[in-house]
């Protein structure tokens, strides 16, 4: 038996057109809220969940980018690959919260001398790594010895109770590496050497 609304809006094409267009209405106000909430779910997947960098994962795309520019225009760019000294320190001797603070202390200190086109990540534990464009191996070691010095700079301290960080930079210019992989051990070697040299 066919139901009375049913009849009425068979009966009424306008109202049958109205409840047509709030479904739509409806329907593209969904899809605007979805594609809200993967893009949201897409920059959270490059972002590191502690600092206000990138993790791991969004700054290897960004390298992989930047790799295939320069390769087509010619221009140059340098790696700096950063191991934190004292972390360890800093986590046994005020906690893992103290440890998490100066994470977070050092990833700003580290976006606050970059330029917009640059990028920061954190690659994990207590390493990051900075990509500088439109710069070569020199300006890469200038800027790694500005940084480091702004860390001993940094009086970090974690509830009054001073927190000494330093930083043991490796340096590698782009030189037609043949993947993100090369090019981050790299300059994780050339770190190691600065860390053992010391």
């Amino acid at each position: 038996m066919t139901d009375a609304a049913e009849i009425h809006s068979a009966s009424d094409p306008h109202a049958e057109i109205a409840r047509l267009r709030a479904e739509v209405e409806a329907l593209r106000a969904q899809t605007i809220d979805l594609a809200r909430r993967a893009e949201a779910a897409e920059a959270a997947a490059d972002h590191d969940v502690l600092t206000p960098v990138l993790n791991r994962r969004g700054f290897v795309a960004a390298l992989q980018r930047a790799m295939a520019y320069c390769t087509r225009y010619k221009v140059p760019a340098v790696l700096l690959y950063l191991d934190l000294d004292g972390f360890k320190g800093v986590n046994d001797s005020l906690g893992h919260a103290a440890g998490d603070a100066a994470l977070v202390r050092v990833a700003e200190l580290l976006l606050e001398n970059v330029r917009a086109t640059d990028a920061v990540g954190r690659l994990g534990g207590d390493e990051f790594g900075l990509l500088l464009l439109n710069a070569g191996i020199d300006e890469g070691r200038e800027k790694a010895a500005g940084l480091k010095a702004a860390l001993a700079q940094a009086d970090f301290r974690y509830e009054g109770q001073p927190a000494p960080l330093g930083g043991s930079f490796g340096v590698r210019a782009f030189t037609g590496q043949a993947d993100v992989e090369t090019w981050l051990a790299e300059a994780d070697a050339a770190m190691w050497v600065r860390k053992r040299g010391r």
